[in-house]
């Protein structure tokens, strides 16, 4: 089952988001973006679809985005792993498992800007 709620918002405005977009794409080859969510989540049929559109204006490769679609008990592939209480969930990732930024339902800005912002704070402080 896949999440319709990633198919990318075509009205979003990569112009808007560009720092964003820029480091997103910064590193499109290097991190895996794990997405948790509903289509029946109003919080995640809010969010997920300018998410979606922000990957795709980055150029983020559709293998290094995995989805998880969970039940309205909010069960479903990796949610103990990963610790999922609220939807939707980002879960950003290295390619040896390492996570390096999270961003959960309630942030005050949106999930494109709330991981490229944690993102720059992780990689910058790594390459310091």
């Amino acid at each position: 089952m896949s999440l319709e709620t990633m198919r990318p918002n075509p009205t979003w405005d990569a112009a808007s988001y560009e720092d964003a977009v820029d480091t997103l794409a910064a590193h499109s080859d290097e991190l895996v973006y794990k997405v948790w969510g509903g289509d029946w989540c109003k919080d995640c049929r809010a969010l997920l679809p300018d998410f979606g559109a922000a990957l795709e204006a980055a150029a983020v490769p559709d293998d290094r985005i995995e989805t998880f679609t969970l039940d309205q008990d909010k069960q479903g592939p990796g949610v103990d792993e990963y610790d999922i209480e609220y939807i939707p969930t980002v879960v950003v990732e290295t390619d040896d498992g390492e996570e390096v930024a999270r961003f959960v339902e309630d942030e005050a800005v949106p999930p494109a800007v709330w991981l490229a912002d944690e993102l720059e704070a992780a990689l910058e402080s790594d390459a310091a």
